[in-house]
């Protein structure tokens, strides 16, 4: 961005889709100001990220609520009064029965208003592009239908989380294993909650150490799920035994489960090794490589399919809390 340049307008939304009589559908509103079709969006409530935005839009303008899927391109256009504007896109599944965990983490969200949204409609991918209004929306669309022709359009999410900001070891007089989170890091924690919801996360995996265990209760409390408690992801067992971490994340990966793992910054590069292992060499190019590999409070969301080639690792996205960092 240009020095001085007025920050952009940020918007998210999805392309939910479903496949009937082999076909693949996706979802279209229609507004009436503009009389045009396009994909359920909207901008960014102040301290939301897109993510969250993109499961919250989608709900207000079709009732639908989803799982945020694959990260699509995204748009970035000029608006009339100079500023950009920057449109995030995910693909999204209609939540179903076995979503009812990340549901409960959701706030209730209101429908728009039907002089904003009248109405919105399933169409075929074919009919789909040449129904909408903008060219440029075609860009995700084009992503969503070649990853469906590749097997990975169909994924769960494992969510690694790297705990919270927690008290200085040098400033901290207990073990090592009850280190605390700080004021900040309890509140990096506390936005992880919707971002979870908005992956549909059913699964809660933690290291026993305090600072990991306090950062995914939250969403635990919220979503009514008792976390999962993984001694092999504490600093100490990792120094022990990588194998253990390994096999943990591995696991995750073939569970078909959408989990969220929180651990430690030394244990990360074992996790990011098997997922790494199992990505595509486009995906695996994108994973972090340098220390610390994640801030805190930070995820790497890894999204994976099964594919003709077995379990895969097709797209992976980072996100920092909105809390900030120190």
């Amino acid at each position: 961005m240009r020095a001085g340049a007025p920050d952009p307008v940020e918007a998210a939304g999805a392309l939910v889709w479903r496949v009937r009589a082999g076909r693949l559908q996706v979802a279209l509103v229609h507004r009436p100001r503009y009389r045009d079709w396009s994909w359920p969006k909207g901008k960014l409530d102040p301290g939301e990220i897109p993510p969250v935005a993109a499961v919250r839009e989608v709900e207000e303008e079709t009732g639908m609520a989803v799982v945020l899927g694959l990260p699509l391109p995204g748009l970035r256009y000029a608006l009339s009064d100079g500023r950009r504007k920057v449109v995030h896109y995910w693909a999204a599944r209609v939540a179903g029965r076995g979503d009812d965990v990340p549901l409960r983490a959701r706030p209730p969200v209101p429908h728009a208003d039907r002089t904003e949204i009248d109405h919105w409609e399933w169409f075929d991918t074919a009919q789909a592009a040449r129904k909408l209004t903008r060219r440029d929306d075609g860009r995700p669309l084009d992503a969503l239908v070649e990853a469906y022709a590749k097997d990975r359009l169909d994924t769960r999410a494992l969510v690694v989380a790297r705990h919270g900001q927690a008290r200085k070891r040098a400033l901290w007089g207990g073990t090592e294993d009850d280190r605390p989170l700080t004021g900040l890091g309890l509140r990096q924690a506390a936005t992880l909650t919707p971002l979870l919801a908005a992956f549909g996360v059913e699964r809660v995996v933690t290291s026993r150490w305090e600072r990991c265990a306090t950062t995914v209760a939250p969403y635990a409390q919220a979503a009514g799920v008792t976390p999962e408690v993984a001694d092999g992801l504490t600093e100490a067992r990792h120094d022990e035994s990588p194998a253990r971490v390994a096999a943990i994340v591995a696991d995750a990966l073939e569970a078909r489960r959408d989990t969220v793992l929180c651990t430690h910054r030394p244990v990360l590069p074992t996790v990011l090794d098997v997922l790494e292992v199992q990505s595509r060499r486009a995906v695996a190019d994108a994973l972090p490589r340098e220390n610390p590999f994640l801030a805190p409070g930070e995820v790497l969301v890894a999204h994976a399919a099964r594919t003709r080639r077995g379990t895969r690792v097709v797209g992976v996205e980072r996100h920092r809390s909105p809390a900030g960092a120190d």
